[in-house]
Formats: structure tokens, sequence, C-alpha cells
């Protein structure tokens, strides 16, 4: 049986206080249900900062919940950074066990704020282009460690009169790689009575997980979903993104056909522009191709190249030439505005100054 959103939050952050789960919270503590819902509210939904701040709590509760470690975040920024145009802030957060991860917020002139949050630290699916690839896996993030990133970004933009209107899925990791706890940091985004994301507010990115996909289809929610692509035949997706060498594209092709034949949602796909290795004029006819005739839509996204990565971007005017070209197709295509870049604002560029390498898993 699924938890609900309060029941997911309280039960780990018990956990992460030294009990057992959120009934042995309340056991030790002589907690109500209705004292359990007015910490939840406080931090899902009134984004406070800690129990002590929590007035409607009685003063000794709030101290004893201080005492005995009750924290309301889980994740602790290190390093901040703030691009030149203040459009972009990346965040290096330490965990309780020393692990560290990234998320980002992007500030869209028009009052569209998209938080970027991490769902593993590290990722164990080395594609070549990808800063936290090159990093390995480190461990699965808890539902809640996800979700206090965006609470964290919530906070600051709440500060100055504003809040999070978009959230992906799109920073350190393979979202289907964590499936449980992804779903459950997207219930506690999503739900009323806490943070009150609305589901089409919400994208995951998987670079192609054809069981998961399939499992996602069965969700009947309206997250929206984007393919890490990449590239528009197997020889060169195999050759920089292991996991297709397991899925070939025909597979996950398909299981992207049953997600739209099911749910009847468009899919996002991602394709990362590199300079002579995917940005040429055949492959936006052969890209084109592939998605012609579906309910898809192409994302072009300009390439910040990594320290150890042994790809450099494609120019702007390849980009466009390129848009065009499968525009011309009748394929929808965007291309990406590039943010953040002076900050290194691809995921997992700012962790790898902190930490080294590790192994993948």
């Amino acid at each position: 049986m699924k938890r609900d959103a309060q029941a997911i939050w309280i039960d780990e952050k018990a956990r992460r206080a030294g009990f057992v789960d959120g009934a042995g919270l309340a056991h030790a503590l002589d907690l109500k249900p209705y004292r359990i819902g007015q910490l939840y509210r406080a931090a899902a939904k009134e984004l406070l900062e800690s129990p002590a701040e929590v007035t409607v709590l009685p003063k000794a509760l709030r101290s004893e919940l201080q005492l005995q470690g009750f924290a309301f975040h889980s994740v602790m920024p290190v390093v901040v950074q703030r691009s030149s145009d203040n459009q972009t802030t990346k965040s290096l957060f330490r965990l309780a066990d020393g692990a560290e991860i990234e998320a980002v917020l992007m500030e869209h002139y028009g009052g569209r704020n998209t938080v970027c949050i991490s769902s593993q630290a590290g990722c164990a699916f080395a594609c070549a282009f990808c800063s936290t690839g090159q990093a390995g896996f480190t461990r699965q993030l808890e539902a809640t460690e996800i979700f206090d990133q965006a609470r964290y970004f919530a906070r600051e933009l709440a500060a100055r009169g504003k809040r999070i209107t978009n959230v992906v899925f799109m920073g350190m990791g393979e979202p289907f790689h964590n499936y449980g706890s992804v779903m459950e940091a997207v219930a506690l985004l999503n739900d009323p009575n806490g943070f009150g994301l609305g589901h089409r507010h919400i994208t995951i990115s998987t670079v192609g997980i054809v069981p998961e996909i399939d499992r996602f289809a069965d969700e009947h929610i309206q997250v929206n979903l984007a393919i890490s692509l990449h590239a528009p035949n197997d020889e060169i997706r195999s050759g920089m993104m292991p996991v297709n060498r397991r899925w070939k594209l025909g597979e996950l092709m398909a299981a992207c056909e049953r997600y739209v034949a099911k749910t009847n949602r468009k899919i996002f796909f991602e394709y990362v522009m590199l300079r002579d290795v995917n940005d040429r004029d055949e492959h936006a006819r052969e890209l084109a191709r592939l998605m012609a005739g579906h309910l898809y839509h192409v994302n072009l996204i300009p390439y910040n190249a990594t320290p150890d990565g042994p790809f450099a971007g494609a120019a702007d005017d390849e980009i466009w030439r390129f848009a065009g070209i499968v525009e011309g197709a009748g394929v929808p295509v965007t291309v990406r505005q590039n943010m953040g870049r002076d900050i290194a604002a691809a995921c997992g560029q700012l962790r790898v100054e902190t930490q080294p390498k590790v192994k993948t898993a």
C-alpha cells in the first residue's frame, strides 16, 4: 500500500532523528495525530525553517523536538553560486552521511521559476558526456532528500515574494533507477495539503529504462515524461550511453509508443548537441524520421563542457540549422535557453570539484 505524503514525510524525518518511524516518534513524544499534521504543514506548506518556529506547538514540545534532533531539512547547502545575470542559482548540498548532490534554480523572464533536482548521489549509467556519470554512483536518495532540494529553493524564492512554478528531475542521477523514492517525492511535491505543485508542472527525465517507462504509464498521473535521447541511431547512442546496449533504440521507442497510447500524453526528447558527434545534417534528418508521426517534442540542448569530458558543444548557428531541419520535417522542436554557464550549471560539475570519483555500481 502506498503511503500518503504526510506519512512519507514523518516516517523519514523520524528515522533520521533516531526513531523507528513516525509512529515511534509519536509514541515517544506522546504526539497526537493533529500535532503530526501541524509539523508536516509547517515544513511542507508554510516552509518554516525548523520545529522551533512552529508556534502552534507547545514550547516544551518544540524544545524536545530540537533536543531529539528532529529537523525539517535533510540537505545542507555548502556551496551556493549565482550567475552573473542573476537568473541561475546553483547549490551543492551535503547530506547527513557526507554525500553531496546538486540542484539548480532557474528564474526565467516572465515569472517561471524552475528547480532542477537530483534523485541520486552520483549516477550508475555513465553517460560519456555527463559530469555526474563520469564521477560514478554513491547511493540512492530518500524521498525527503529529493523533496528538500525543492523546499530549500522554495524558501529562497518566498523571501523575495516568488514561488516555484516547475520542478524537473533532471539533476544528478537516473530517476527511474530510484523509482520508489522518486514517486514518493512526486507525492510530496504534489500534495495539496503540503507543497501543492500540480502534476503538470513536474517533469521526470530518464535515459530510457524500458520496464520503468511501462510502469510509469500505469501510474495514471499527469507528470511529464522526458527521454534523454541524444542520438538518432544505435551506433552513436551506444557509444556514449551504455544504457543503449541494454535497451536498443527500437525497444525504447516501442516503450514510448506504448506510453503515449496508454496516457495520450506528449513525450519530450532531450538531445544534447555535441560537435561532430550528433550534430550533422544527416543526424537531423535521421532524428526527424525517428520522431515523425508521434506525440513527441524534441528539445535541443546546448552542451556545457565538463572538465573530464571528451566532447565540445555544437556552435549556436549549427544548433539552429539542425533545429530548422527537424522542424521542416514536421517535428515540434525547441532550443533550450542556455542558463548558468558561468557557474558550471550542468549537474555534477560543482560536485566534481569537491569529491573524488567513485566506482560505478
